[in-house]
């Protein structure tokens, strides 16, 4: 491969939550592992790759100049994402106009929702789901109404659109969180689901705010259905959030932005995401989208899906041959895969809390599931070098799910 998906990098001491953060966040972060066992770090979902080379290129370039005041957007920054959103998704006819910086995916869901819900309304979510969109909408007094998914006879998640459709009705709701490809479960919807899923928003008129922050992280053949595009409505009754931190892995920049047809619903988000006035674009986040957007953007994100496709394929059969009463369903977008743990825990009578802790112990720095609202769940984060995901296999193996 021409980029580097191999190499180890020490984050020790570079402000990586990663790593840096195990042990300092009771209940939210990974214990510290055992004296013996140095620290995988598979919770956080950030990745342990350098990024592409015309990110840093295009950061330090522009650094050099000493002087870093007020400045406008430049026309490559809209121009850059109007030729990624085109090649990468079809995405036809976009216009500057459409897009708008957020300083966050969770910022744009928090405005929208204030400019169209009001405190102690309803909510639609799908779970399990992101604990980000838990916090962000009770933190702004709305209320949650989980539609949960549920597995096929082949183990995919898919969506029950008879209990979204009786429960927006019977909460009286009208803003809905849609994730695409959904975190945590991997899901890239196909285009058939998301225009059922469209048909009820539409019936029961409900705003929906589309998270497609993972929308370039596609694995094995998938692709990845831009909400808007199923149809004009969805197109006009969406608003769209995307940013380059999760592809490049830039969040410590901070820098996403939205893409939003409709006249009236872009006036109305724009409106509350600038009334803190500290929704504004950081200078050298916008030259790291234009870095990442380059020619050499594409390259490197078609060779990490290659990567990250097979570190889903190793894992998930490594835990079909290994692991018993362990269920996972194969994602097929995003670098984190959701693991059930209940059967196994029922067998061994062990919590999902002891589990957890087991693997904390032996270096393998995974995640809380319960966060999720996934009861016995355990997330885990792939975007390592194989090398390291062979290892944590290796001691789960022999220190956790077959220790007894």
């Amino acid at each position: 491969m021409k980029y580097d998906f191999t190499s180890i990098i020490d984050r020790h001491g570079k402000d990586a939550i990663a790593v840096d953060g195990l042990g300092t966040m009771p209940g939210f972060s990974p214990e510290l592992p055992d004296k013996g066992f140095d620290i995988i770090p598979m919770w956080v979902a950030d990745m342990n790759f350098p990024t592409v080379p015309t990110i840093t290129d295009a950061i330090i370039e522009r650094a050099k100049h000493p002087a870093f005041g007020y400045f406008m957007p430049k026309e490559e920054y809209f121009d850059s994402i109007i030729r990624w959103q085109n090649n990468r998704h079809g995405t036809a006819g976009l216009t500057k106009e459409c897009i708008g910086y957020e300083n966050g995916v969770l910022g744009g869901v928090v405005s929208t929702l204030c400019a169209f819900s009001a405190p102690g309304d309803a909510v639609l979510l799908h779970s399990p789901t992101y604990i980000g969109f838990t916090s962000c909408i009770e933190n702004n007094g709305r209320k949650i109404i989980l539609s949960p998914l549920k597995k096929d006879e082949n183990g995919v998640w898919r969506m029950d659109y008879n209990d979204m459709d009786v429960k927006i009705k019977a909460n009286k709701i009208h803003t809905a969180v849609f994730c695409s490809p959904h975190n945590p479960c991997g899901r890239v919807w196909e285009r058939q689901e998301i225009e059922q899923a469209m048909e009820i928003y539409k019936a029961n008129n409900c705003i929906v705010i589309s998270d497609e922050i993972w929308s370039d992280i596609i694995l094995n053949g998938h692709t990845h259905i831009p909400v808007q595009s199923v149809s004009e409505d969805a197109k006009n009754r969406t608003a769209a959030f995307y940013a380059p931190s999760k592809t490049f892995n830039l969040a410590g920049l901070i820098g996403s932005y939205h893409i939003i047809y409709n006249t009236y619903l872009n006036d109305r988000i724009t409106a509350q995401s600038t009334k803190s006035h500290y929704n504004d674009m950081n200078v050298l986040s916008m030259y790291a989208l234009i870095g990442a957007y380059k020619t050499e953007g594409y390259e490197w994100v078609d060779e990490l899906c290659k990567v990250l496709s097979a570190n889903v394929n190793y894992v998930c059969s490594y835990i079909a041959s290994h692991f018993e009463g362990v269920e996972v369903s194969k994602p097929e977008g995003t670098y984190m895969i959701f693991l059930d743990c209940r059967k196994w825990c029922e067998k061994h009578n062990r919590s999902i809390a002891e589990l957890e802790k087991a693997g904390y112990s032996v270096g393998v720095a995974w995640q809380d599931g319960r966060m999720f609202h996934g009861p016995y769940a355990i997330r885990m984060n792939l975007a390592l070098p194989l090398s390291r995901i062979q290892e944590a296999m290796n001691r789960l193996d022999r220190y956790v799910f077959n220790r007894d």
